[in-house]
């Protein structure tokens, strides 16, 4: 965070005008700047804000906290190339800054450079033990199953594996890679599913399954115990649980899956699924605010 420190001189001396203080001008027109930048990145106006940033930068060239929030900009606005290049920068300055470490793992899973984020993670969880829930989940977004069953047996171990992970765990330890042998004849997707639990068959099912909530249910629940970590699974479970009206679990569900969405398209479908739910719950600010949050990501 910023200080920034006025001077004030106390006396004036006769009619000679006093000169100014341009350490103290800078300074001032570097504060208008910064928060210029920050109001603009607030409103979305990233490139605005990154103009901005760019006046603050020739004011006061290479500052981490500059730096950083040009990162921040440009990943709102896809370019993560310049968002590391920034960020980068500024880790150079404050190698130990968690909020700057964690910012690097968010543009890496931008670019679904799983084994990158974790390396990075891991470093992440050097200086915060607490981040090790976020590292299971780098892990199983990787599929990367070994990993993740030990971190999330170390989390259980210490009492702090959360609820959504250790239902996870639990279907991974009980579940066996099932020796898949492919039909040389092509059969009804319903039927395949039955010798071919493979997550290909079963999004075709659930996309086959969209207007027909029962099955939609039963093979998104199916889904969930089979594929853990996949995203649309927990999507379709939340479709067919709002279509009958069961909006508490609905939520649930969604809240869930939601931790393992990359794509902004399907991040916005959750959050569209969830004004659903809020709104059968008759929460109607709750129902506004992800509606937007979803229009924002179509944008």
């Amino acid at each position: 965070m910023f200080f920034f420190f006025f001077f004030i001189q106390s006396k004036a001396q006769d009619s000679i005008p006093a000169a100014k203080d341009l350490t103290e001008e800078k300074e001032l027109k570097f504060q208008q700047f910064f928060f210029k930048a920050l109001s603009q990145k607030s409103i979305g106006n990233y490139q605005k804000a990154i103009e901005n940033l760019e006046n603050c930068n020739q004011i006061l060239p290479n500052d981490l906290t500059v730096f950083y929030e040009f990162s921040k900009n440009y990943l709102e606005l896809n370019n993560t190339l310049l968002a590391k290049e920034y960020i980068n920068r500024a880790i150079e300055k404050d190698a130990k800054n968690i909020w700057m470490q964690k910012h690097l793992v968010k543009v890496f899973v931008k670019e679904r450079s799983f084994s990158e984020a974790i390396k990075i993670q891991q470093k992440v969880v050097a200086l915060n033990l607490k981040e090790r829930d976020y590292l299971a989940k780098l892990y199983l977004q990787n599929r990367d199953y070994k990993n993740a069953l030990y971190i999330m047996n170390a989390l259980e171990k210490d009492n702090s594996l959360s609820s959504n992970l250790k239902r996870i765990k639990e279907s991974l330890e009980k579940s066996k890679k099932p020796i898949v042998k492919r039909q040389e004849v092509i059969q009804d997707v319903f039927k395949r599913f039955e010798t071919d639990k493979s997550y290909a068959v079963l999004k075709q099912i659930l996309e086959a399954s969209k207007e027909e909530s029962a099955k939609l249910l039963k093979y998104s629940g199916e889904g969930i115990s089979l594929f853990p970590a996949q995203p649309f699974v927990y999507l379709m479970n939340g479709k067919a649980l709002n279509a009958n009206k069961d909006y508490k679990k609905a939520l649930e569900s969604l809240k869930n899956g939601i931790d393992f969405v990359i794509e902004d398209a399907m991040e916005a479908d959750f959050y569209n699924e969830m004004a659903t739910s809020f709104k059968g719950l008759g929460n109607t600010s709750e129902e506004k605010k992800y509606r937007e949050k979803s229009k924002k990501l179509k944008k």
